[in-house]
């Protein structure tokens, strides 16, 4: 039996992967398909279905500017309603026939004599294609604390990214470990359930206010009628969050916000204690910047105790934090973000001549976050410093996109079978962004955050302006590249 070959092949179904299905739908090019390791379209806002998980970009900035939804409930969308939106993007798209669930890419392989990639997933399945674009994401792999005993825990425990929703917290003591974006969403929701809330915090976050509503039907008609006025509306969020960006660049700028954060904290905490603990020492934008209106007065219940002394070691029926004293828990919720260090995961990538990328071991940077050197022919969505502070990802996701679509039209006008970045442009390219980076508030504010690598290096954010890279990516330059003729 042959092996299954397609002209482009997409991983992963979430944002990026969807948008890519679509575009690639639209120009008429159906000769692909989408693997997937979870069951359908969603990416992280299907994984993420945790209480209370929600957006923190504006509903009508997060999604896609050629499809926008007049029927969003919140400023704010919560998950159940932005992967409902995904959903119905990829019906109304027809994406479903190239759709491939449970299929988890986990080996890669670029044939300089075929001039094609030979893919293999974990349950054994093989294809062949011209093109693979990967739309993995960053926000896709639970990564669960390095704390001695986790695994002798013979209570429940679960990460927030894999919800144990048949597990009643009524009336239980449990352990939260993790106060990031997650951790704010769900621990309110759970504070008033369980007998007792344990919150191990190693460094506390900038919160400011969310200023979430429900948006009214008349607004939803207006939009519904006058596409128009969603658009000027989306224009306003879009131009306010780069605004935001100012202070990212120089720190100094970040005064203003760092008084409303400390403004917010002092409105909802009365003690003092408590405050105190809760009160970062690093500049705000340094770590991620967080919205809630209600996580505050979580905290201040009787049934919540914030540990700031983070866990030493987990046994068989409690916890001990870094000061020696003893938790005991029924429950350990783990919200710990993601394994963000290594964008690749299981995915073993091996590229010209049979070398493998090694991402964990040697970072991984890529030419406008898109295309590597010494991979012909594939391209990643949010690829190395992508990620933004301020901004929506979509925005950055679809100039990816067209300039992914950019490369194939060019290819085509060639003949080309190959197309590769020049190795001198990508390292001339990642030089300058970080020596931007090292200026900046990610590098200077006096944190550790999972924007950083070891050794300090930022592979993650887009250093800045999202305008400056939609300049960046309006049409490929194609001078940067090499082609190869069928």
């Amino acid at each position: 039996m042959s092996t299954p070959h397609h002209d482009v092949i997409v991983i992963g179904s979430g944002f990026s992967g969807l948008g890519m299905g679509i575009f690639l739908k639209k120009a008429g090019r159906d000769d692909f398909l989408i693997l997937e390791k979870s069951t359908d379209f969603g990416g992280t806002w299907l994984d993420n279905d945790y209480p209370g998980a929600a957006c923190d970009v504006p509903s009508h900035m997060y999604s896609y500017s050629f499809e926008q939804n007049p029927e969003w409930s919140r400023f704010y969308s919560g998950q159940a309603e932005i992967l409902a939106y995904m959903k119905k993007c990829a019906k109304k798209y027809d994406l479903y026939p190239h759709f491939r669930g449970n299929s988890e890419l986990i080996e890669a392989r670029w044939s300089d004599a075929k001039k094609h990639w030979a893919l293999k997933t974990a349950d054994g399945q093989k294809f062949t294609a011209r093109v693979v674009v990967s739309g993995i994401g960053g926000l896709s792999r639970p990564a669960l604390p390095n704390v001695k005993g986790l695994d002798h825990f013979k209570g429940t425990l679960f990460h927030s990214a894999r919800w144990n929703h048949d597990y009643d917290l009524s009336g239980k003591r449990v352990a939260v470990i993790g106060t990031g974006a997650s951790a704010i969403q769900f621990v309110p929701q759970i504070a008033p359930q369980v007998d007792e809330l344990v919150l191990f915090q190693r460094t506390p976050p900038w919160l400011v206010p969310k200023p979430d509503g429900v948006i009214s039907s008349g607004v939803k008609k207006l939009f519904s009628f006058l596409p128009a006025s969603q658009t000027l509306v989306r224009a306003s969020i879009y131009w306010q969050a780069e605004a935001f960006a100012l202070g990212f660049v120089n720190p100094k700028l970040m005064v203003a916000i760092e008084k409303l954060a400390r403004w917010h904290l002092k409105k909802q905490i009365k003690d003092p204690a408590l405050r105190e603990k809760l009160t970062p020492n690093y500049t705000i934008g340094c770590k991620r910047v967080l919205f809630s209106n209600n996580y505050y007065p979580a905290l201040a219940r009787d049934n919540v105790n914030v540990v700031a002394a983070g866990v030493r070691e987990v046994r068989e029926h409690s916890i001990i934090d870094a000061n020696g004293q003893e938790h005991a828990v029924d429950a350990i919720i783990c919200g710990t973000g993601f394994d963000v260090k290594d964008p690749l995961g299981p995915l073993h990538l091996y590229g010209r001549d049979g070398i493998e990328t090694r991402a964990k071991d040697e970072g991984l940077s890529a030419y406008l976050g898109t295309t590597l050197k010494d991979l012909p022919n594939l391209f990643m969505l949010l690829g190395p410093n992508t990620a933004l502070g301020h901004n929506s990802i979509i925005f950055m996701i679809e100039q990816q996109i067209r300039y992914v679509m950019g490369c194939l039209e060019e290819m085509d006008k060639r003949g080309a079978a190959e197309i590769s970045v020049k190795p001198e442009v990508q390292d001339a390219y990642n030089d300058r962004i970080q020596d931007e980076l090292k200026k900046m508030v990610w590098s200077e504010g006096g944190c550790k955050s999972w924007y950083l690598d070891e050794d300090g290096k930022n592979f993650t954010i887009w250093p800045g302006f999202t305008w400056k890279y939609w300049m960046r990516m309006r049409k490929p330059n194609f001078r940067h590249f090499h082609f190869t003729k069928a």
